[in-house]
């Protein structure tokens, strides 16, 4: 587990996953999301008379989320920018630099902007749970795995809803092109956040990701039940020292945390 009793009152920071821990995302949305992708893509090419079955072009998709998806198994990330050429590639071997520039550029604005199309909604505890850990004099930052949809997105979307500015730091995974749970992302935020893994809490719904991540740098962590289990329940680092139902719960786990 991270930390010990005697490190508790040093807690000057709080890291927080986002999704199914800030943003509460379903399979249907991605899926919807995913189509916008597909019809866009498949629409810029064929202005430039590249015509593909859909079909051809659900299954250059499909590779892509497999081939970055087997990046990531690494720790490590690739660019938004690349993996919106993977797919295109993927569609046709070196379409990329065939095509004009502006049009790879439009088709991954397509797939950056499908998220405003079909989005997530926010935990109704996100602003509640922000606002408390933010009134206990805590720094906060953002650690997150960005998958199909790029880190500039996710910031637009938090501006939106009046939320960005409760982080003092947001790590994204394509930005940096690393991936949750490598010690260097966690500790790269908490070097941003003047902060400390005996210092830091982290709060996030993956086992392997959030609770294994943060443990093995020697953060405290706070695990979200019902979204993954353990993969190994007897594995000491996939215990969480705080464990709550849902995001509503976790200012006062935090608080216990901070109290001993």
């Amino acid at each position: 587990m991270g930390g010990t009793a005697n490190q508790v009152a040093t807690i000057n920071a709080v890291t927080f996953d986002l999704w199914q821990t800030l943003i509460l995302d379903n399979r249907e949305l991605g899926l919807q999301r995913a189509q916008v992708r597909l019809d866009g893509a498949r629409g810029l090419l064929a202005g430039h008379g590249i015509n593909y079955d859909p079909d051809h072009i659900r299954e250059a998709y499909r590779g892509c989320y497999r081939a970055c998806r087997a990046v990531r198994n690494d720790n490590v990330d690739v660019s938004f920018r690349e993996q919106v050429e993977i797919f295109v590639n993927l569609i046709e071997d070196g379409l990329v630099g065939r095509l004009p520039e502006p049009t790879v550029a439009e088709i991954e604005k397509v797939y950056a902007e499908s998220f405003f199309d079909y989005p997530p909604r926010f935990h109704e505890a996100t602003r509640e749970t922000l606002e408390s850990v933010r009134s206990m004099g805590l720094r906060i930052g953002l650690i997150s795995n960005t998958g199909m949809t790029p880190g500039y997105t996710f910031r637009q979307f938090l501006q939106q809803h009046g939320l960005a500015d409760f982080f003092h730091t947001m790590t994204f995974s394509d930005e940096v092109l690393l991936a949750k749970p490598s010690d260097e992302i966690f500790l790269m935020t908490m070097g941003a956040l003047e902060s400390n893994p005996a210092s830091t809490i982290h709060v996030g719904d993956h086992v392997s990701n959030d609770v294994v991540g943060a443990n093995r740098v020697g953060m405290k962590s706070v695990w979200i039940r019902g979204f993954y289990e353990p993969e190994d329940p007897d594995d000491p680092d996939s215990q969480a020292d705080a464990e709550v139902d849902d995001l509503s719960g976790v200012a006062a786990a935090i608080r216990d945390l901070i109290t001993g």
